[in-house]
């Protein structure tokens, strides 16, 4: 499980005294236990006799939830990295950078820009989209086949390249 390949590598570099690694992973397992309280929480709301034990069963994110969490942190950092980057701080727009690529180790394989924009363009055809307002009818239909694997920033700029010709 994804959560426990990540638990392991924050100890491992915790006892290789890696601090920058260390935070990073910690901070990523804290969203994800952020994530695993909310979805306890409403499994206690819906179901008010659960037992304990079913309950966290039942809270455990999957590797694909986990992927989900893992993509909004790379999100939040990119966003960052653009907020630095126009304050004139390039350093910090740096480190927000190293921190993708430690987090990115935790992703699926990513899609080569080939192969994303035959499935964008298969997406299309298949939704029947010709302008650029079906942006949404298509990202509903190839999200699912990409999900982790690709930034949705780099589809809709693929979208709006396909649509645009």
């Amino acid at each position: 499980m994804l959560k426990k390949d990540i638990q392991i590598a924050a100890t491992e570099s915790l006892k290789s005294k890696d601090s920058f690694t260390t935070g990073v992973l910690r901070m990523l397992l804290a969203s994800i236990g952020t994530k695993e309280k909310d979805k306890r929480y409403k499994a206690t709301k819906e179901k008010p006799d659960i037992k304990d034990e079913d309950l966290l069963k039942e809270s455990e994110l999957t590797d694909e939830q986990i992927i989900e969490v893992i993509s909004s942190e790379i999100k939040k950092r990119k966003d960052a990295i653009v907020l630095y980057e126009k304050g004139n701080r390039p350093e910090l727009a740096e480190n927000e950078q190293k921190e993708i690529e430690i987090l990115k180790k935790y992703l699926p394989e990513q899609l080569s820009d080939e192969e994303l924009r035959k499935l964008v363009q298969e997406s299309i055809n298949k939704v029947g989209a010709t302008e650029i307002k079906d942006t949404g009818k298509i990202m509903a239909d190839l999200m699912p086949k990409v999900k982790g694997k690709a930034d949705g920033g780099e589809i809709s700029k693929i979208i709006k390249e396909l649509l645009s010709k």
